[in-house]
């Protein structure tokens, strides 16, 4: 006995879901990544943090860009409709219908998704396809070899800059990394000319990161603790095999790192305490990373004694720290922003002298207003990121200015 329905019985309900979440998209203000995507490519994936915007993203698109919505379908994966049906099959119904433009959201919710993926783009060769999914998905590992159809985009949270103009406050156009060093100044003036930055700045470091946050108001902690509960115990063992006794020992993990950053704990010592292997520990302690929770700095000097121990351990950024420690560091503080900011542009290493070593060629120290070059004094390429200051001079650059890289 089944209990399967048509096809053409549940496609109904799944376009009128579909209308009513393109019917409450706010279309007021738009991520940066929106205008850089090529959306005439055939296959495009996002990928990214939970709760940074990336479902918000495709349904704004879908709204501005198609009048005729019958050619149209936007499907989440995590949608009970879908729990018993082939998506193929509802694909081709699609397509039988005149469809030209699929979006399918949270991709690794549907298990087998990199084939289905490789399947639809070979046998539809007129469809259109953009997906999203977690951080955590190892496309380049993936079994239905989508690298050479697709091109793959990354949506991290929002920036100081994105902020400032979701807020209302202000806005103002992306900064490039040679007009930050070469003319921050300016910058700073013309933009501590409109609004008082560093009270914002304040404001963001606690609540500003990811964009749910005008939705929750007073409850912003709580559910952040909750998008982590999420990631952990159904993003990840979407993606991979994982038991129940693991995924608890890696919110230990988090627990225990995020009192402690940026200092790395003696892994050992913290291995033994979870009860887990190195391998293990490092798996967890990498796929953490990769879930938008962490940030691992590796040495510069490849250390083969060390490889695959990071030198330094951050929360990803500063939300985490005001939702998971009950004494935020101003120090760790401001280092986790400049570290959140400045990966999504360059490969972070930790230097024998100084903080942060970008690209292997830009050396900074992170501090306050008190902050000298006394430990990177005479090293070429070096910079101060100073907080709580609206103006720089030099090489002293406003920690805050690193929030409007993107």
């Amino acid at each position: 006995m089944t209990f399967e329905q048509p096809i053409s019985e549940i496609f109904p309900p799944l376009f009128e879901s579909f209308l009513r979440r393109l019917q409450g998209v706010p279309t007021a203000f738009h991520r940066f990544l929106c205008s850089r995507i090529n959306w005439e490519d055939r296959l495009i994936g996002i990928k990214g943090p939970r709760g940074c915007g990336k479902t918000t993203l495709l349904l704004q698109h879908i709204r501005e860009t198609f009048p005729q919505l019958q050619r149209v379908l936007y499907l989440s994966l995590d949608n009970l409709l879908l729990l018993n049906h082939s998506l193929y099959d509802l694909v081709s119904y699609f397509h039988a219908q005149g469809g030209t433009h699929l979006f399918l959201d949270e991709i690794h919710h549907y298990k087998g998704w990199q084939t289905l993926l490789k399947t639809i783009y070979d046998d539809f060769p007129a469809l259109h396809i953009v997906y999203t999914g977690s951080s955590m998905l190892q496309i380049d590992r993936s079994q239905g070899d989508l690298s050479r159809r697709q091109m793959l985009y990354n949506l991290p949270g929002l920036s100081f800059r994105e902020y400032l103009a979701l807020e209302g406050i202000a806005e103002f156009p992306i900064v490039s990394w040679e007009e930050l060093l070469q003319n921050h100044l300016a910058l700073s003036l013309e933009i501590t000319s409109r609004t008082k930055i560093l009270p914002h700045f304040n404001d963001y470091c606690k609540h500003g990161y990811y964009p749910f946050y005008r939705e929750v108001h007073n409850g912003f902690d709580f559910r952040l603790q909750q998008i982590i509960q999420q990631i952990l115990g159904s993003d990840y063992p979407s993606i991979e095999e994982i038991s129940a006794p693991t995924i608890q020992k890696m919110r230990r993990m988090l627990m225990v790192l995020s009192q402690s950053v940026p200092q790395t704990p003696k892994m050992s010592e913290l291995f033994a305490m979870l009860e887990t292997d190195r391998n293990q520990g490092l798996k967890m302690l990498y796929a953490l990373e990769r879930g938008g929770l962490l940030s691992l700095l590796e040495d510069v000097t490849k250390n083969l004694k060390h490889l695959g121990t990071p030198q330094k351990i951050y929360l990803d950024n500063t939300n985490l720290m005001y939702a998971l420690t009950p004494t935020v560091n101003s120090g760790t503080l401001r280092e986790t922003f400049f570290c959140n900011q400045a990966k999504q542009l360059f490969k972070l290493n930790c230097p024998a002298q100084g903080d942060f070593l970008l690209d292997g060629k830009y050396l900074f120290e992170v501090g306050g207003p008190n902050k000298t070059f006394r430990q990177i004094k005479d090293l070429p390429e070096s910079y101060l990121a100073i907080d709580d200051i609206e103006n720089g001079h030099g090489n002293r650059i406003p920690l805050w200015l690193f929030g409007m890289l993107y």
